[in-house]
């Protein structure tokens, strides 16, 4: 950034420190890292450095930068090309094709050309001796499908909704070291940002939590850092828009005059105030960084299973005995899938065990073959009718086939309402083993009606209950005995 004639301020520097901060197998410290900073402070700066990082020193192979509007990326990208085009040297007559100097393997001077796009929709940059590429988008529920991101860069994450991310979400899935990183102001409004708010509770232990959301614990993959300060836009009463502090505090370029000529003034802080007396609550988000309450930050949790009746139920050394059952269940969408297991648990009662929850489908029924191979389980039963029947006519080594059951509607109710007597009825004998991917499925699952009865359903369509589903299944078909073929030797999952 200091040969593009860009040099970052002390607050950007600490956001790439940060950024590119690996833990000791050199993987990203950060899978995901959040920047919440005011407007104009020069959040862009930081991504910008992040992109050229990665394209001219990390080896990324690709470099997705996603705007909330196709203006807003291609501002973007004409940021990035202007640094392009002084670090690089134009070749001929060519505007867009650049040469750059490097070092080759023996430690000798030679160069490499990047060729910039721009044609619209398609504009980016990509190295000819690697085919590295970063491509500008503008964010749609299908925009970033179909590409296999290294680094994914989220600008403008208010305006980010739960459809495009799980669009862009999970093209770093297979990339071993993936990086996801999201900048913005706060959301607009209360009852938009989705999102976001889910960072925001993740990330920072001061936001509104309920008194199920448990304690605030550090998810050891998230780098999170908000400038606003602390107020509620429905009750400025209790905020000094006026301290000179506070501007300070939400806004770390505040002073700061860079060499072009550029940068955020307490003049022009002022200005903006005065101007803004009509809707403070807007300035205040917007130069202050204080966040508007979330319109649903009472929205119920747990609702069909208590979480402190879940708890009772954690025995994380529980050992499950023979038979078994396994049951498979996957997304709406078909991006996420698991395989649950079911079985007696050493010492009484019944355990069920999350064995994989994975991005996509095309690797469910190669574990099942390796599972039914080792554990011999009395039964497969499986929610989705394609893989159902793809994996019913698969043979297994010894020429025979998986057994698999199609689960239809009525087996559905029957699972979820066998999963609740387990664990809340009566006379609870299931135990769980304090897996995360089921606890978030149960604390987020609801009911949906079918006939008499009813299936879980999910309380959003950010939540993913699949192990739930498999974990309903196997325990159903454990105790369904017309499922049922002869029990194997005994065994203890590991």
């Amino acid at each position: 950034m200091d040969l593009a004639g860009r040099p970052l301020d002390d607050w950007q520097s600490d956001s790439i420190d940060l950024i590119l901060a690996t833990r000791g197998d050199g993987h990203w410290a950060c899978f995901e890292y959040c920047e919440w900073v005011p407007r104009q402070n020069g959040k862009g700066t930081v991504l910008e450095a992040r992109a050229l990082a990665g394209f001219f020193l990390l080896g990324e192979a690709l470099i997705m930068w996603s705007a909330h509007e196709y203006k807003t990326a291609m501002v973007a990208f004409r940021r990035v090309r202007g640094l392009m085009r002084a670090l690089g040297r134009q070749v001929g007559d060519n505007e867009n094709l650049l040469e750059f100097d490097k070092l080759d393997e023996n430690g000798e001077p030679t160069t490499f050309l990047v060729k910039i796009n721009n044609t619209n929709g398609e504009e980016g940059f990509e190295r000819l001796d690697t085919e590295a590429q970063i491509k500008f988008l503008a964010r749609s529920k299908g925009s970033g499908r179909g590409f296999t991101g290294n680094c994914n860069i989220i600008d403008e994450a208010f305006a980010l909704t739960v459809d495009q991310h799980q669009a862009l979400l999970y093209t770093v899935s297979a990339i071993p070291n993936a990086q996801i990183i999201y900048t913005s102001s706060p959301p607009l409004t209360g009852d938009t940002g989705a999102v976001m708010y889910s960072l925001r509770h993740r990330g920072d232990p001061t936001a509104p939590r309920v008194d199920d959301d448990g304690p605030w614990e550090q998810d050891p993959s998230l780098g999170y850092r908000d400038f606003g300060i602390a107020g509620n836009l429905d009750f400025l009463d209790g905020v000094d828009l006026e301290d000179l502090a506070n501007w300070a505090a939400a806004n770390p370029s505040l002073g700061i005059l860079r060499s072009n000529g550029t940068g955020l003034t307490h003049e022009a802080v002022g200005r903006e105030l005065r101007a803004a007396k009509a809707d403070l609550p807007g300035w205040a988000r917007e130069r202050l960084g204080i966040w508007p309450r979330q319109a649903d930050d009472r929205s119920p949790r747990w609702e069909v299973i208590g979480e402190s009746t879940w708890l009772t139920r954690l025995d994380r050394q529980a050992v499950m005995g023979d038979p078994l059952t396994l049951a498979v269940d996957v997304t709406p969408d078909r991006t996420w899938a698991a395989i649950s297991a079911a079985g007696p648990r050493t010492g009484g009662g019944r355990v069920v065990d999350v064995i994989d929850h994975r991005p996509g489908t095309g690797w469910i029924i190669d574990r099942l073959v390796e599972l039914a191979v080792k554990h011999k389980p009395l039964v497969i039963v499986i929610s989705d009718k394609a893989i159902a029947d793809a994996a019913g006519g698969t043979e297994l080594p010894d020429g025979t086939k998986l057994r698999v059951i199609r689960a239809g509607a009525a087996d559905m109710a029957a699972s979820a309402a066998a999963f609740f007597d387990a664990v809340a009825g009566t006379a609870p004998d299931l135990w769980q083993l304090g897996q995360p991917s089921l606890t978030t499925a149960v604390s987020g699952a609801t009911k949906r009606t079918i006939g008499d009865g009813w299936a879980w359903n999910r309380r959003s369509i950010t939540t993913d209950i699949c192990p739930l589903v498999a974990s309903s299944l196997a325990l159903w078909a454990l105790g369904t005995v017309r499922l049922h073929v002869a029990a194997s030797t005994p065994f203890a999952m590991t």
